[in-house]
């Protein structure tokens, strides 16, 4: 029989948030790219929450613009509704949302994917990743390993991808591979006892590529995720809940995007609260939810759990909240946030209907709970890539994670990544110090996490210098350098910096006395009068006065971009704390440049502790910094390694200087 074989430089397994990142950056680094997907109406598909962005989430959405990805101009595009939130707190958590038309959303992603050079979309079922191992057996197909202990060996060794086969006998040769299957790699979803073997809304699940990957010697892991109903918002009395507007001075995503083209009317959501009612019909039915009758066998996500799990799990509140918001502007279908759930349709229906201003409400879609394969993202390098296998990477909830953002992020990076490992260049990892990213990818493969993984400001140990308004400034250059971010844009950064660093050594160097025009000034603002002379810089330190605050004493002042200003404030007011978070990420640098040696044997190192041992031979962590932040790694075992590796590098030295 004939077959159909193409070569190409990059397949991308899924178009969802992280293929559509992927295959975007390959295909515009100029690699001939495939992204495959099972239904070319399912690209940038948001099967859960109509939104971008939220509490440290819409950090993560910032960075990947600024490394130059698609969704903070995507969403840009497509919002109905745009909130700054927790702008009561530090800036550190400020964080950008932005409720989506998520019809106009998919449909605008598949619109650029279509119009990219290099990029061929791709609707196909994937169901063999292509490998060989031509280290001690050749081409795996030409020879097989025949006795078990073969076998397991073939299993520890090294391969390398080449290429994917799909459903249709096609194959695609290529040189590397990233994985983005989202949640449909053997998904099935469960309503009650109605149980279908299909991936989110109703689409075809991947029901092959398990058993490849597992072939491969990959560790998968079932992970469980879930959504509400959606509602007809004509059986929604709206009169019963309090409105949610948007703000009224609209903040892009996009780093690109000119505000004043995003200034436009916004749908309004809507808050109202489960009761005590909700909770007995929730209780009375608990067995019959998929969750407690054990018929799931996935873990599901601790941060976004069921309206079931909520109930159980914090039995002392008497109500939750719950957001009713758009699913678009051309549909009447409500999203109804914070009561996802497997229960019975039956159940459903009683339990939405205590609601207050669902009482009479009608369901277009069952809330549903869904299983799907994924990785232990251990498996990983910091780069995406797989340990075990070359050029083969991993992304989004593949890797265990949840929600859009997370997996964009890392889409971004393992298609960067993929391409740099296709031209021989170094590649790009992002530490804690300077990203969310870092933090997020840093925490998939250094700790061993048994449920889906969440971003979150807490989880940032440097969250004051990782701030969302300051994501250009921190990682635009290294998007300028991978190739990303174009000469525009970087130009348009520089000048932006240089614009800040002026003002702020102009105000530093414009001092104003104490007298009766600025005593009066003080006065008026509510603080505390000047005895002797102060730099402008002094005065915007006080919690009661700003930037625009002294604008009538400022008589030197030239107008600058809002983007300017915040930089500006926001360096000057919180100096010392930056300062000292600074000198923190210095000490944590110091840790992260002693590179351990992935040849090294940890059973030579008897005084570590077994599990320590045990752990470091598992993760093969690549430097002391992330060998820290491995559980069941204590600081004495550290201890212990860095001494090992200074005698260690110690004979290397010697031995390097008796070859020469």
């Amino acid at each position: 029989m004939s077959e159909i074989r193409e070569s190409v430089d990059i397949c991308v397994i899924g178009a969802g948030h992280a293929g559509c990142e992927a295959a975007l950056a390959c295909a515009r680094l100029g690699l001939e790219t495939v992204i495959f997907t099972v239904s070319v109406d399912s690209v940038a598909l948001m099967p859960c929450n109509p939104n971008i962005g939220g509490s440290s989430k819409g950090h993560l959405v910032r960075e990947l613009d600024a490394l130059g990805g698609e969704m903070g101009k995507n969403i840009d595009k497509t919002f109905i509704q745009s909130k700054m939130l927790n702008i009561s707190k530090g800036p550190a958590v400020h964080s950008l949302r932005a409720q989506a038309d998520k019809a106009e959303y998919s449909r605008a992603m598949r619109k650029v994917l279509e119009n990219q050079q290099h990029l061929t979309v791709k609707q196909a079922e994937v169901c063999e990743i292509l490998w060989e191992d031509a280290d001690s057996y050749g081409t795996i197909e030409k020879k097989e390993a025949t006795t078990e202990a073969a076998k397991e060996e073939k299993k520890s060794l090294r391969k390398k991808v080449r290429g994917v086969k799909i459903f249709t006998g096609a194959v695609y040769e290529c040189k590397a591979v990233i994985l983005c299957t989202g949640t449909y790699l053997r998904a099935r979803c469960l309503c009650g006892e109605a149980i279908t073997y299909t991936g989110p809304n109703g689409l075809q699940a991947a029901t092959y590529l398990t058993d490849s990957l597992k072939n491969m010697g990959i560790e998968l892991r079932r992970f469980k995720t879930g959504t509400p109903a959606r509602m007809d918002g004509r059986s929604i009395d709206y009169s019963k809940m309090e409105e949610q507007l948007g703000d009224e001075r609209i903040v892009p995503f996009s780093f690109s995007t000119d505000p004043e083209t995003i200034q436009k009317e916004q749908a309004s959501c809507w808050l109202t609260y489960t009761n005590e009612k909700t909770h007995e019909i929730i209780r009375a039915n608990l067995d019959r939810s998929p969750i407690y009758a054990g018929i799931i066998e996935g873990t599901g996500p601790r941060y976004c759990p069921s309206i079931e799990d909520k109930v159980v799990k914090f039995a002392e509140k008497e109500r939750h909240q719950v957001f009713i918001e758009p699913e678009g502007l051309h549909t009447s279908e409500m999203y109804v946030g914070g009561m996802s759930s497997s229960l019975p349709e039956d159940v459903q229906l009683a339990m939405y209907r205590t609601v207050p201003g669902l009482e009479n409400c009608k369901i277009v879609r069952n809330a549903y709970a869904i299983e799907y394969d994924c990785i232990n993202a251990r498996q990983l390098y910091a780069t995406l890539e797989f340990k075990s296998v070359k050029g083969l990477f991993s992304a989004g909830q593949m890797n265990g994670s949840s929600g859009y953002e997370e997996a964009a992020c890392q889409g971004l990076i393992a298609g960067i990544n993929a391409a740099m490992s296709v031209f021989g260049k170094e590649p790009l990892v992002l530490d804690r110090s300077e990203s969310y990213i870092g933090v997020l990818i840093d925490d998939l493969v250094t700790k061993d996490n048994r449920e889906p993984y969440r971003m979150m400001t807490s989880r940032a140990e440097y969250r004051l210098l990782l701030r969302q308004d300051n994501a250009d400034l921190r990682l635009r250059r290294k998007g300028y350098r991978v190739g990303l971010v174009h000469e525009e844009e970087y130009q348009a950064l520089l000048l932006k910096e240089r614009l800040i660093e002026e003002e702020i050594a102009r105000l530093k160097e414009t001092f104003v006395g104490a007298n009766r025009e600025i005593q009066d000034f003080l006065a008026a603002h509510g603080s505390s009068p000047l005895k002797t002379a102060a730099s402008l810089a002094d005065l915007i330190c006080r919690p009661e006065l700003n930037y625009e605050a002294l604008r009538e004493i400022d008589k030197n002042r030239k107008p600058l971009p809002e983007v300017v200003i915040q930089q500006v404030e926001i360096e000057i007011k919180y100096e010392g704390y930056i300062v000292r978070q600074k000198r923190q990420v210095e000490q944590y640098k110091k840790m992260e440049k002693k590179l351990i040696p992935q040849d090294i044997d940890y059973d030579d190192i008897s005084s570590l502790r077994l599990e320590a041992r045990q752990k470091l031979k598992l993760f093969m962590p690549a430097s002391i910094g992330q060998a820290s932040r491995i559980s069941g790694v204590s600081p004495a075992d550290i201890s212990v390694l860095l001494v090992y590796l200074e005698h260690y590098n110690r004979l290397q030295d010697m031995s390097d200087r008796l070859e020469h």
